[in-house]
Order: structure tokens, then C-alpha cells, then sequence
């Protein structure tokens, strides 16, 4: 998920560069959610696995 986040502001900054706007906006858009749902993800499984580690030992 935070390969396809990387790829699409990369597509966002190029297509900046490049004068469209639009395109440039909404692949930042895309981006940012997905970085930020890949941040979700992660602080979940990592509360997660604290949590298992404890019931375990």
C-alpha cells in the first residue's frame, strides 16, 4: 500500500512539472490517502501485536 502511495506522487510531482493540473491533484489526493491508511494499518497491527505478545508469554 505504501509502494502504491510512493508511485502516485511520483505521478502527482511529474505531472505537475508537466502542467496538468488536474491529474497532478488528484494523484496527490490519492496518495495521501493511501499513505495515511497505510499509517492506520500499521499502528493497528502494531497495538496488535503488543497486545498478542502479552496473552502469549
Amino acid at each position: 500500500m505504501l509502494k502504491w502511495a510512493l508511485i502516485f506522487a511520483v505521478i502527482a510531482i511529474v505531472a505537475g512539472l508537466l502542467g496538468f493540473g488536474g491529474i497532478a491533484g488528484a494523484a496527490a489526493g490519492i496518495a495521501k490517502f493511501l499513505a495515511i491508511l497505510a499509517l492506520i494499518v500499521f499502528v493497528v497491527f502494531l497495538f496488535l501485536g503488543f497486545t498478542a505478545a502479552k496473552k502469549i508469554t
